[in-house]
Order: C-alpha cells, then structure tokens, then sequence
C-alpha cells in the first residue's frame, strides 16, 4: 500500500483510526479522531469517506463518527471465537442463573484481556467489563488467570514488556501464579472497584494451557466466593470437554 509523505502505510493510518475507539471513547468528532489516530485532517476527511461507504465507520447526523456494523460482521466470523463462544455460552448461562452475576468470556490478546462475551444481570454488582472491550492484566482476576496459565516463554515475554508494573503491583509474582495454578482460579479484591471481588477460572487446552477465561465479579468479602470459584473452574472445565480438549485443572 502507498505511504504517506510521513513514511507510514494506508493500513497503518488505517488502524490508527479503527484503534482511536475505545470503551470510553465510543464516538468523537472527525476533528478529535484525526488528532487521536495521528492524521492530517485532510487525509482523515477522505478517509473517513472511504470507510463509511464500505461499512467501517459510521457518521451520524450530529457529526460524531463511530465503528461501523460492518466491523462486526467481519469480527463474528473468526472461527476461534465462534468456536469458542458456541461452547461456552451454555455453561455461562448456568453460571450466570447460578451465581446471579454478570458472567464474562475473555481470552489474552496484544497484552490485555479482550472480552469476547458478557452474559448480564439485573441487580448484578459493578462489572467494567464489556463486550469487544479491553482491561488490563495486572488488575484483574481474568488476567492473572490467562497469565498464570500461560505457556513459559509466554509469560516470561510478557514479564520482558511489563516487569516494572507487574512487580509494583505484584510483588510476590511468581509465588501469586504459583498460588493461581495451585488452586485452579484467580481472585482479586477492589482492584477495579473496591467493593467487589473478580474470580476466573481458566480454559484449558490438551496441554494444561489457558485457551481463555471464565470468570464473575461479586461483592467483596462475598460468602459465595469458594461457591462461585468451585462453580466457575466446573464449568471451565465442561467447556474444555466440549472444545475438544481433555485437560484437567
């Protein structure tokens, strides 16, 4: 693809704008997504032109951008996660009735947790967790989960990019994933909300490695902890079974 005179790619500018939108940023002026992703304005102008009329941005009548429909469209056919979500829904719908609270999916992706699923709640406790949205390892339970049960180099890879932040918020790191891998699930208090505790269990591959996470947020200090923790690593375990793999927690 052609370069700008700046050196980088279409696709690259591409992205840059597809990457400017966020949870908390769901829509923004051209002006606002030009400064964001980087580009001039007259290039996201005719950008932006391009990309609505091929469904992957949308501009309302007030002016404001968003993702266009045709992105998902594209993002629900990966196999993986078709795969994975079929498996995978029932036993979140058990977990959800069971436990009453709002169940996620997730899986490891580019350093953070991508929730792949979210089963909701009416009465439910705080979850920041969202469909397509991304949190961060080293404050969530599904994340030191995806993490402990990592492959080795994987997690040492991670460790390399991340070791300041991890060892200023886990100090005792090796001894936690140790503790996680012992017990077969994570669990972590008010990191993201200090009223709330996160618990997930990993799904495993063949080899005993997390493919993604199953996991649900209760009210901290919760007597449903040991409940939702034996709960969530059954299920993980069912899904495990119905992808096709045999490993045991």
């Amino acid at each position: 693809m052609a370069n700008s005179p700046s050196g980088d790619s279409m696709l690259d500018r591409l992205v840059r704008i597809l990457d400017a939108f966020d949870q908390h940023t769901p829509s923004m002026s051209v002006l606002a997504l030009a400064r964001r992703a980087q580009i001039p304005k007259a290039t996201m102008y005719r950008l932006l032109d391009e990309m609505v009329s091929h469904g992957l941005l949308s501009r309302g009548k007030d002016g404001q951008v968003t993702l266009g429909l045709r992105l998902w469209e594209l993002a629900n056919r990966s196999a993986a996660t078709q795969d994975l979500r079929k498996a995978a829904l029932p036993f979140m719908e058990d977990i959800n009735q069971l436990l009453g609270q709002n169940t996620q999916l997730s899986m490891l992706h580019e350093d953070e947790v991508l929730i792949i699923e979210r089963l909701s709640r009416p009465g439910s406790v705080v979850n920041q967790a969202s469909v397509a949205g991304r949190m961060p390892v080293h404050r969530t339970s599904m994340g030191m989960a995806l993490l402990a049960f990592s492959r080795p180099e994987a997690i040492h890879g991670f460790l390399e990019r991340h070791r300041e932040l991890m060892l200023a918020t886990h100090p005792n790191f090796r001894a936690e994933m140790a503790e996680i891998r012992r017990n077969g699930f994570a669990s972590m208090d008010g990191y993201i909300d200090e009223e709330t505790t996160g618990v997930a269990a990993p799904i495993l591959d063949l080899q005993g490695y997390a493919l993604a996470v199953l996991s649900v947020v209760v009210p901290r200090g919760s007597a449903t902890l040991p409940a939702a923790a034996l709960a969530l690593r059954t299920a993980a375990r069912g899904i495990s079974r119905a992808l096709g793999h045999a490993a045991e927690s």
